[in-house]
């Protein structure tokens, strides 16, 4: 099977006390990237559309934190998130 140029890929990322940046936990293309999406919007868990971060993220390994290059990205990210979630709260 030829794979697509659109194929669909998917990064999860997970942030724990006491680590200096989030780590790469689960990452995949097609079906892969569905399912990793989907566990993401069933546990509440918001999907972040952003082919170029998504594209530098995939070079990581699972279980490995982000490369420093990336910490200003996705603390931004972060950040949004984290104001997007005070908004809803009210």
């Amino acid at each position: 099977m030829q794979k697509s140029e659109r194929e669909r890929k998917a990064v999860a990322l997970s942030y724990r006390e006491g680590h200096y940046a989030p780590q790469v936990v689960a990452k995949g293309h097609g079906v892969t990237a569905e399912a990793i999406i989907a566990c993401a919007q069933e546990a509440g868990v918001y999907v972040h559309q952003s082919p170029a971060l998504v594209s530098q993220l995939m070079q990581v390994d699972i279980d490995h934190d982000i490369p420093p290059e990336l910490y200003r990205a996705v603390a931004e990210l972060l950040a949004w998130l984290y104001w997007l979630e005070q908004q809803e709260a009210g």
